[in-house]
């Protein structure tokens, strides 16, 4: 694996001092229906609604918001239905981008993403035109100074991590898909807590950005989140910490 995108260091950094807490629960709330709707209301055997409920949590959502959503995914109650797309396209210096969607209307969410993407320098690219740039991974994180990388190590490679990273103070670790709920669960066995974990689009190469392009890099990134359906935003760019 060959780098970090630093969008997300950065996004994680922004998201503690974002006041957009109602974005976020919108969010979460159509990923659990979403993921309820497809591998059904039990967290112990649907591990994406298991991962949706970990992050509802952390972000102090009431219990009753998190069980009224799984009711709403079960048909249990009324409630919205979320078509999944992913978006592939190229933002500044032909930066790679990729767009997670949970949508209820594809037209407008498609026509909100060409106009950002236009606006700030990039455009909206065709299905497979950017994905072979990314493999997607199951990501831990922990904080350096409460876990130091030789202890992650220890038990990561023993879970059957492929890749440990120490950056910004933060230990990342890299898993295969299959491995992610039992690299989670083996860290938790030694009573480790995660700062974050994901399953995210890792680059497999990087642009590093400077300058105006950096800037406009950041403004575009922040635009698509802003975009009604919009999940989560992947990009292999790079912002030296000089630029």
């Amino acid at each position: 694996m060959s780098g970090h995108s630093k969008w997300s260091t950065i996004k994680r950094k922004k998201g503690a001092l974002d006041a957009k807490r109602g974005r976020i629960f919108t969010n979460i709330i159509r990923e659990i229906i979403t993921s309820t709707r497809i591998g059904g209301k039990d967290p112990s055997s649907n591990p994406r609604l298991r991962l949706a409920i970990d992050e509802a949590k952390a972000n102090n959502m009431p219990k009753d918001n998190i069980e009224r959503a799984i009711k709403k995914g079960a048909g249990e109650l009324e409630g919205e239905t979320y078509e999944e797309i992913i978006y592939e396209g190229y933002g500044p210096a032909g930066v790679a981008i990729i767009i997670e969607t949970l949508t209820d209307n594809r037209n407008r969410t498609v026509s909100e993403l060409r106009h950002v993407l236009s606006r700030h320098g990039g455009s909206l690219g065709e299905s497979g035109c950017v994905l072979w740039m990314f493999s997607k991974k199951g990501v831990v994180g922990f904080e350096e100074a409460s876990y130091p990388e030789d202890r992650v190590m220890e038990v990561a490679l023993e879970a059957g991590a492929e890749d440990i990273k120490t950056e910004e103070g933060e230990v990342i670790v890299y898993t295969d898909l299959k491995d992610f709920e039992a690299l989670r669960e083996a860290f938790r066995t030694k009573g480790m807590k995660e700062k974050f974990s994901e399953i995210s689009y890792i680059p497999q190469t990087n642009i590093e950005l400077k300058g105006k392009e950096a800037d406009q890099m950041l403004r575009l990134m922040d635009a698509l989140e802003e975009v009604e359906g919009v999940q989560n935003v992947y990009a292999n760019f790079d912002i030296p910490v000089e630029a």
